[in-house]
């Protein structure tokens, strides 16, 4: 899927400001929007894939004004709508209210120990993608391989700016989910990744490209095509 969330390479939008000693919310609201993708995540509502292809189904000219934990609500909502669990008309009676009544308490509820030890257990070290397959690994290290260069619907994690490029496989990683049948409802279906190394000239061309540059890019298998193998 190509969108505006799909920057890298882009011109003209400027160097990326760092802020020091960022602090990790910016407003109160942000901490329950971490909070409800554990939740939703933990009841089935979307996975890592799918939660991104949510995201990327914003209005362009949103997604670029919005910050990062509005892009989190935008697709949280429209998950919970689409499993049932959030009815739309009362989602915008209640709020109609907060917005006639911002210092209106919230709604109690009661806590889940089953989803603060998912949440204790999966936040410090992640949801494993990791998945066994038959499937045989394609490519080798040392093979020298293009990405093929498609524009696909929907999710992908296929990058505009390596489409068509061609890099060298420095690694094998195994088999992990994969986002471009996961991230469309169609199962995980697991295939192999690898890590390729580009030059810069390769992906940015000779006059802008730091002779010296390289880049690395992880990418699965249904991503490549062989163009020789290595030694």
């Amino acid at each position: 899927m190509n969108g505006v969330f799909d920057l890298g390479g882009t011109d003209g939008l400027g160097p990326v400001a760092v802020v020091e000693d960022e602090p990790i919310f910016r407003a109160e609201w942000e901490k329950p929007m971490f909070t409800m993708f554990s939740a939703c995540f933990r009841a089935g509502f979307f996975g890592v894939d799918s939660f991104r292809h949510g995201i990327e189904k914003m209005d362009p000219a949103t997604y670029l004004k919005a910050p990062y934990y509005e892009h989190w609500l935008f697709t949280i909502e429209n998950a919970s709508i689409a499993a049932g669990a959030v009815d739309p008309e009362e989602l915008d009676r209640r709020t109609e209210y907060y917005l006639k009544n911002p210092d209106a308490p919230l709604p109690e509820h009661e806590q889940s120990q089953e989803l603060i030890d998912f949440v204790n257990a999966v936040v410090p070290a992640g949801a494993p993608a990791a998945r066994e397959t038959d499937k045989v690994a394609r490519f080798s290290v040392g093979d020298v391989v293009r990405v093929i260069d498609v524009s696909p619907y929907g999710h992908t994690r296929r990058a505009r700016y390596v489409r068509g490029k061609v890099g060298t496989v420095i690694a094998h990683h195994g088999s992990f989910i994969y986002p471009d049948t996961a991230g469309n409802g169609l199962g995980e279906n697991p295939e192999h990744v690898y890590t390729l190394k580009f030059t810069a000239e390769e992906l940015w061309g000779a006059e802008a490209a730091d002779p010296n540059g390289t880049v690395c890019f992880d990418v699965w298998d249904p991503y490549l095509e062989l163009i020789t193998e290595g030694a």
